[in-house]
């Protein structure tokens, strides 16, 4: 018999992959008011930009 996996079902677009970095006091700051004023986390502004980044580079 297969054993069937307990929990959340993982989603198609789940994220897997954790990616650290350092950064200074003043940048820290400025992350931490982005997702304050948009609302969203500071992981959620980070992929923002890299795909901003990404779409630049696409034109």
């Amino acid at each position: 018999m297969s054993q069937k996996k307990i929990g959340r079902p993982v989603s198609p677009d789940s994220k897997h992959t954790m990616f650290r970095v350092r950064l200074d006091d003043t940048s820290m700051a400025k992350l931490e008011e982005c997702a304050k004023e948009l609302k969203i986390t500071r992981s959620d502004v980070v992929r923002k930009g890299i795909e901003r980044i990404h779409d630049d580079l696409k034109k």
